[in-house]
């Protein structure tokens, strides 16, 4: 498979560049379990050539129902995969046929099975809701499902319409009905006291997980460490350096160098996205840890702006010296989070 011959030698030719310790590994950007598991075999095996990889690595693979069979998640195990992430988005057959997914809710059913039979013992499941035509009572249906299977991780997402989208085309021809925003609230809170309720933590906005089991990959983007993507589109960030590969397939195998664009951080830029990503985070940013990495005093750089927020109960410093987003603040984060762009 040509694509994967070219991934497998863009891992080669970067590892040299990057002398860091592999503590996490995430098999994304897509739908990886379309291929045969033989492929993920040889790019796990270049990376474990090329790189040196910690013995407690995280290992994520994402897939969609009706992509799995017993076989691959057989092969996924004996590769020591320890993480598997499913995108269900929903257990209503008729909001999937709207949102155009491929599986069935019977699908995923026999898929989580089968990956509970093989021994994972680390599973994210991916819910949307706010899809026009949803209830709550629909919604609050998902989640009890979801929640009867004891999954480790739980993402859940508002519907976000993208243009360019068969959705947005809908949309803009008025042939959907958008959800409210008090519904699509409500459907929100419904999740997080289910969960709560069920002993999961909500440690980031969209994600709730069984203590110990947050997503140790994701808290690397949310926290402004680096990451090296690798792929077709992977973007990376590696000492203070964003940069992006090519997103045209043919470009990407043909060429020696996939990066498509690179950007040098100012510190200005570090900082604006350590405290946009920060905030997602429910325990928020230390001020102290913010003050030693970036030597400036977070509160005084940004005084106004906290003091609107933490006046009109968005945002609060808790007694920890940590500044986050009140429950109200997470409703309205996005009103916050322009105020530090």
């Amino acid at each position: 498979m040509a694509y994967v011959e070219a991934l497998i030698s863009e891992i080669n030719r970067q590892s040299p560049k990057y002398a860091y310790t592999v503590d996490s590994i995430f098999i994304g950007g897509g739908t990886p379990t379309l291929i045969s598991a033989e492929y993920i075999w040889s790019i796990l095996d270049e990376i474990y050539r090329s790189f040196k990889v910690d013995s407690d690595v995280e290992k994520t693979i994402e897939s969609n129902p009706k992509t799995l069979t017993i076989d691959k998640l057989k092969a996924y195990n004996q590769m020591r995969i320890n993480r598997l992430s499913i995108g269900v988005q929903s257990l209503d057959d008729d909001l999937l046929n709207l949102l155009g997914r491929a599986h069935t809710t019977e699908d995923f059913y026999s898929n989580f099975h089968d990956a509970r039979i093989v021994g994972f013992d680390n599973i994210n499941v991916d819910l949307i809701f706010s899809i026009p035509g949803q209830t709550v009572p629909v919604w609050v249906k998902t989640l009890n499902k979801i929640l009867e299977l004891d999954p480790e991780h739980i993402s859940f997402y508002s519907l976000q319409l993208e243009k360019d989208t068969e959705f947005y085309k809908m949309y803009e021809e008025g042939k959907l009905d958008l959800i409210d925003e008090e519904t699509d609230r409500l459907m929100y809170h419904k999740a997080l006291t289910m969960m709560e309720q069920k002993g999961y933590i909500h440690y980031e906005i969209s994600n709730a997980s069984k203590p110990g089991y947050e997503c140790r990959h994701n808290l690397k983007y949310w926290s402004m460490e680096n990451y090296l993507g690798l792929g077709l589109g992977a973007h990376s960030y590696i000492d203070g350096y964003r940069f992006a590969n090519v997103e045209d397939i043919k470009k990407y195998i043909e060429s020696t160098d996939q990066v498509d664009w690179i950007h040098k951080n100012s510190e200005n830029d570090d900082i604006t996205e350590y405290i946009i990503t920060g905030l997602r985070k429910i325990e928020g940013i230390s001020l102290k840890e913010f003050e030693r990495i970036y030597r400036v005093n977070l509160y005084e750089l940004y005084k106004e702006t906290i003091d609107k927020h933490v006046n009109n109960g968005l945002l609060e410093i808790d007694t920890k010296g940590r500044l986050k987003l009140t429950k109200l603040g997470v409703d309205l984060a996005n009103k916050v989070l322009v105020d530090f762009v």
